[in-house]
């Protein structure tokens, strides 16, 4: 055979070897809003004010081991779970390292560091949770943890089970296993100190919400309240978002409950436990509309007792009406609170 004969063989690409999985504890991820001010990106919101509430993600290859059917993490959902979206917001991975340095560089703005926990067999030894025990929130209370927030989500046990699909399995997150570590925790760090997030919009009545805020209460722990937002691809992705008119009562009729001290009773359901009738009268409903502070992001507080934690576009889109203010709302903002409560259609406080 010449030379000339010789068959000409294809130029292959060198391909490169995968990347290494940025986990934690080496990596976290962080909200957008937060990698925004730690100046990981560039932009602005469309709104300014003061943002310093940083929240962080955990950050492992075979992800959460949970699959809440309305999380984006949820183990169901299509899709690696480094590109998977958290409450629709996207979470750039930065190293850990790099965020402290700019958490210390930026601290006079910072209000509060809140880690945001996954099901995973790494959480604990990474962070001291969420795996929790008795003993394990006294760890956590003597590194200095100053609150704890359980994502209970659903309010009651019905819904909580209906959209958990490793409950009946048995999975490891429990209705009763949920509520005897929130009432550890709150006798571990004491009142006001440990807080639940609840979910508007996965199944549950008004009736139900009013009655978990007034239980949480009672016990001095927040409730913190949060709207549900369908993620694409999960299994409640075609779950329709609660209307407007019925999370903006909520948010009014939680705020007299916890702040004005309305008590549960003058509060009026009607036989599906949708709410018909607002507690505390008229004029005390008015003050609290104009106020705008019902409307404002539920969140835990900063070391100076303000609002440290708001979230921007947990709720709801840059594109839509905001559902929780992340500043006071005011003006504008209060006429379209007053056309969203439609408190007309309710009987008279």
């Amino acid at each position: 055979m010449t030379l000339r004969e010789l068959p000409v063989l294809p130029v292959l690409p060198v391909l490169a070897p995968p990347e290494p999985f940025q986990s934690s504890p080496e990596f976290v991820r962080i909200s957008m809003a937060s990698a925004l001010a730690l100046r990981y990106r560039s932009g602005k919101f469309a709104r300014d004010f003061a943002f310093g509430g940083i929240n962080l993600l955990l950050n492992y290859e075979d992800g959460c081991r949970s699959d809440c059917g309305y999380c984006g993490l949820g183990r169901s959902r299509p899709g690696d779970y480094d590109e998977k979206s958290f409450i629709r917001v996207e979470w750039p991975v930065v190293p850990t390292d790099d965020l402290v340095d700019r958490v210390v560089r930026y601290e006079e703005q910072m209000t509060r560091l809140c880690i945001s926990m996954v099901t995973n067999k790494h959480s604990y030894p990474d962070t001291l949770a969420p795996t929790l025990n008795e003993d394990r929130l006294v760890a956590l209370r003597d590194v200095g943890v100053d609150m704890i927030g359980f994502g209970l989500d659903a309010v009651t046990e019905e819904v909580f089970v209906r959209h958990r699909k490793d409950v009946p399995q048995g999975g490891g997150l429990k209705w009763d296993q949920y509520w005897r570590l929130i009432h550890a925790a709150r006798r571990t760090f004491g009142p006001w100190k440990i807080n639940c997030h609840t979910l508007v919009g996965i199944g549950e009545t008004d009736r139900d919400l009013m009655g978990i805020f007034d239980d949480l209460k009672r016990e001095q722990i927040f409730s913190y309240l949060f709207c549900f937002n369908p993620e694409p691809d999960s299994r409640m992705g075609d779950w329709p978002k609660s209307p407007l008119v019925r999370w903006r009562r909520i948010q009014l009729a939680k705020w007299l409950l916890e702040e004005n001290d309305v008590p549960l009773a003058e509060f009026r359901f009607d036989a599906d436990g949708a709410l018909v009738g607002l507690g505390g009268g008229l004029a005390l409903a008015t003050d609290a509309v104009e106020s705008g502070m019902p409307f404002m992001t539920n969140g835990c507080p900063s070391a100076g007792g303000t609002p440290g934690c708001s979230r921007p576009y947990g709720s709801y889109r840059p594109s839509e009406p905001f559902r929780d203010f992340p500043f006071k709302p005011v003006g504008v903002d209060i006429e379209g609170i007053w056309d969203d409560l439609r408190l007309d259609q309710l009987t008279a406080p």
